[in-house]
């Protein structure tokens, strides 16, 4: 008998010793988690982003081989760090003094908002429009590693 008790009683289900051992584990798997849930945290906190640094800029294309080519091209030349293609947008215009109604290909440009000048620039002279569409807004907020990387990919 130890500290009172069959010396058996110790590895029944149930008992202590086996209690112990759950304890043990369960404290390990919940400190791991509260771990990584906390670094998470204070990454996403201890990231600062400056309202407005980075804009969303967006222009429509008439088909998806002027969008790849235009996405590449700014991609390539460090101009944003992502250009997502949106196909079969359905664009109702006033143009020349008729209302149009056009398939379209449209690109959501993520990019510092300093570079929305020579994006534009960019874009009217490879653009086969007469008078292309370039438009930005500036992002607010976001996912905190995300704007960091934008802001890593493309140069001030």
């Amino acid at each position: 008998m130890r500290f009172g008790l069959p010396a058996t009683e110790g590895l029944q289900a149930g008992g202590p010793l086996r209690a112990f051992f759950v304890i043990a584990l369960l404290s390990v798997l919940t400190l791991t988690l509260l771990r990584t849930v906390g670094l998470r945290a204070f990454s996403m906190a201890s990231e600062t982003y400056m309202s407005g640094t980075h804009s969303a800029a967006f222009v429509t294309c008439p088909n998806e081989q002027v969008a790849k080519d235009l996405a590449r091209g700014i991609v390539e030349k460090k101009l944003a760090a992502c250009v997502n293609i949106v196909p079969q947008i359905t664009s109702v215009y006033e143009w020349q003094g008729k209302i149009q109604e056009d398939g379209e290909v449209l690109l959501m440009i993520k990019t510092r908002s300093s570079k929305v000048a020579s994006l534009a620039e960019y874009v009217r002279s490879n653009h086969p429009y007469e008078v292309a569409e370039v438009i930005s807004l500036p992002i607010e907020q976001g996912n905190p590693p995300y704007l960091k990387w934008l802001g890593d990919t493309v140069p001030e």
